[in-house]
């Protein structure tokens, strides 16, 4: 059944919420729309409280590892992480409390699936603790059927590889659940990618967790319907605790007990 899924979005060390189609490596151009002062650990420790669980810790490049790290040690088992994840580096991060490991453009270097680094990644931390981040943008036209292509390297860098359902069930056998974000509508509040949520519902034989352009706790009972409660949903920017005024997190909260 379709539930809500927190976040902590970390750029620099901090929690922010970022307009994803910003991110780019100068970092100039940046646009953000939430950031505060309180700690990680403090949002870790209140969905602990809350029992919302498989929130995503994403760091948004470098600085950020002791604050995800911090954040996860606060809530054991609770939280998924995810930017700059490697086989190299994924263990230190579910031996102080991660749940999962979320990993995107490290099994796409070049722009092309490297399926030995995928089973060395699936091998080294277990198939059931390995979330597969397939973000993406939408490559068709308006009046052209749906297709979007996965965008790796904080969104800057759109691969030759569609979320299709082949796509679907072929790294299924690798992982335990995918995460998607809508990239084109990530931070904006101005609504989600219909099509891709139904699409995912329809074709993802793996729990999927979708992002991008929820402003609304109608939204989350939109994405109930229309995946037919097969599709979970991430509200970052609109959320009250992210100083948004479309969604109250002790709704939402409601809303999963329910």
């Amino acid at each position: 059944m379709t539930k809500f899924r927190p976040c902590i979005d970390l750029h620099d060390g901090r929690v922010k919420q970022i307009v994803g189609s910003s991110l780019n490596d100068s970092g100039t151009g940046l646009k953000t729309n939430f950031e505060t002062d309180r700690s990680p650990a403090w949002f870790a420790e209140l969905y602990k409280k809350d029992g919302i669980r498989g929130g995503h810790v994403i760091m948004l490049g470098k600085g950020n590892t002791e604050a995800a790290k911090a954040a996860l040690a606060a809530y054991p088992g609770g939280l998924q992480v995810g930017g700059g994840i490697t086989a190299e580096n994924a263990k230190e991060y579910l031996d102080v409390g991660a749940s999962h490991v979320i990993v995107t453009s490290w099994i796409f270097p070049e722009g092309k699936l490297d399926r030995e680094r995928l089973e060395l990644l699936s091998n080294t931390v277990g198939k059931e603790h390995l979330i597969l981040d397939l973000s993406c943008k939408r490559v068709s036209a308006p009046e052209e059927e749906p297709r979007w292509k996965i965008a790796i390297n904080r969104w800057q860098t759109l691969i030759d590889i569609e979320v299709n359902a082949e796509t679907l069930t072929d790294l299924s056998r690798y992982c335990d659940e995918f995460l998607i974000h809508a990239a084109d509508v990530e931070g904006k509040q101005q609504g989600m990618d219909d099509e891709l949520i139904m699409f995912l519902a329809e074709h993802s034989p793996i729990p999927c967790t979708y992002a991008g352009g929820a402003k609304s706790l109608d939204d989350l009972k939109h994405c109930k319907k229309i995946s037919n409660g097969s599709i979970d949903l991430t509200i970052g920017s609109a959320l009250d605790l992210f100083g948004g005024k479309g969604v109250k997190y002790a709704d939402c909260v409601k809303f999963n007990k329910a």
